[in-house]
């Protein structure tokens, strides 16, 4: 099968051009085709644009054990309409993916149910290195320190030490302080209103389980990535990043502060919470100086009714993965950020954090992931609309500029104006550690 997808403005890695792209089977054959070349399929992309297919390196879709909120396929759905062609997923599930044989299931059903590509973390416990040093297939080892996540929780200083001292593969991690917030936690009485969240998962929980990952990392030469950053207190923490350390920051970070209680409620409570608006605009800050390299979801999605559960009975996470592009589309039309910043946040740094094989970019011989959206495309998010089993956004009602309308996975259509290709099955990605991660591979095409 063969796809020319015509006229479009092309993010390359060089940059923006317009050029007609070339699809064979599952590859990019041609990123400057004849218009003479012949194809099965002609796409007429006059007056949009193609991107690589986002990677979200950092979602949660409840399966096993919590399949009400969302399972493998409703999520994939989710990052079709949303333009991601690529997820890596996390171990919090019920079971929790701890063990080579959790690792090996979770593959068999996503292999079933993806309408996109896919990956697992391998979740650290107390008593896992052996699991740890020998699992593969995995984009690496995600640790919470201090999260309240029963076994997953990791806050001796000893189990620390020797998962970063006896591992190979990178480390992520969950940071917040768990002695901290339980001090404020008893402070604060359990807290009563959804703005107590931010004052019990305050900023020094966020900076002081940061400042302790980054240092085991940096003490025992690891691979390490600070995932959501909350708090403008931590980028200092991180800015001699010993080509070790990279660090994401997440759309309701970016977007929401603790002004948004009083309208959002508990919709917007999460773990790390959202702080204040110099927060977001440190992040952001960040982003753009590069300190900051990835931008990536947190999806955690729970039922509406869950979630308006009076604080504190309500649960940590929103859905973001069916939005997280246009958000940021938009964030390019109100000229906070380029088009090409996006893309290399969203596609290429995720790719080269994990050493994904063949993804992130549109050039020749990389998988055929692709989204192809419209720069000038007004919408709505409306709950209605949400394929995302929650049936929810914390955006509900919000007015957007940028959309993607039509979504390839290996070189497959998946979605396309509202339309999904239900039978279509993505991959589990690739993962070769040997290339070393993103500043191993900082400037590479």
């Amino acid at each position: 099968m063969r796809t020319l997808i015509r006229n479009a403005d092309c993010v390359l890695p060089d940059g923006t051009r317009r050029t007609d792209v070339l699809i064979q089977d599952q590859t990019i054959l041609d990123v400057a085709a004849s218009r003479a070349t012949a194809a099965d399929e002609i796409v007429n992309a006059s007056g949009l644009t193609l991107m690589p297919g986002v990677i979200d390196d950092q979602v949660h879709f409840r399966e096993p054990g919590y399949t009400h909120k969302e399972d493998l396929h409703t999520g994939s759905l989710a990052c079709a309409k949303g333009g991601v062609t690529t997820f890596l997923e996390m171990p919090n599930t019920n079971p929790p993916t701890i063990s080579r044989a959790a690792l090996a299931e979770k593959l068999a059903l996503a292999a079933n149910k993806c309408v996109v590509n896919y990956g697992f973390y391998i979740g650290a416990t107390s008593g896992n290195v052996d699991e740890l040093r020998r699992v593969d297939r995995t984009p690496g080892i995600k640790i919470f320190i201090g999260s309240s996540t029963g076994d997953l929780l990791v806050d001796e200083q000893e189990a620390l030490e020797r998962i970063f001292a006896e591992t190979t593969l990178p480390i992520c991690a969950h940071c917040e302080d768990e002695a901290t917030i339980r001090a404020n936690m008893a402070l604060l009485d359990g807290g009563r209103e959804p703005a107590d969240h931010s004052r019990i998962r305050d900023h020094r929980a966020a900076a002081i389980a940061t400042e302790r990952a980054v240092n085991l990392a940096r003490r025992h030469q690891h691979r390490f990535h600070v995932l959501h950053v909350s708090t403008a207190d931590e980028l200092p923490i991180f800015s001699d990043h010993q080509r070790l350390i990279t660090a994401e920051a997440c759309p309701h970070h970016l977007l929401f502060n603790i002004e948004d209680y009083g309208r959002l409620g508990t919709l917007v409570q999460m773990n790390p919470s959202i702080k204040t608006a110099v927060d977001n605009a440190a992040l952001w800050r960040g982003l753009l100086s590069g300190q900051i390299q990835v931008i990536a979801t947190d999806h955690a999605p729970h039922t509406l009714e869950e979630k308006q559960q009076p604080y504190p009975r309500s649960p940590s996470g929103l859905p973001a993965v069916e939005n997280s592009l246009a958000l940021m589309l938009n964030a390019v039309h109100e000229g906070r950020c380029s088009l090409e910043q996006v893309v290399r946040w969203m596609c290429d740094a995720p790719a080269r954090v994990w050493d994904i094989v063949d993804k992130g970019r549109i050039a020749a011989g990389y998988h055929a992931d692709l989204v192809l959206v419209d720069l000038r495309k007004r919408h709505t998010i409306r709950n209605k609309d949400q394929v995302t089993r929650s049936g929810w956004s914390p955006w509900d009602g919000v007015t957007l500029t940028g959309k993607p309308i039509r979504t390839w996975v290996m070189g497959r259509t998946v979605y396309v104006n509202g339309k999904f290709a239900t039978e279509v099955r993505g991959q589990e990605a690739r993962f070769d550690h040997a290339r070393g991660g993103y500043w191993a591979t900082e400037g590479a095409s």
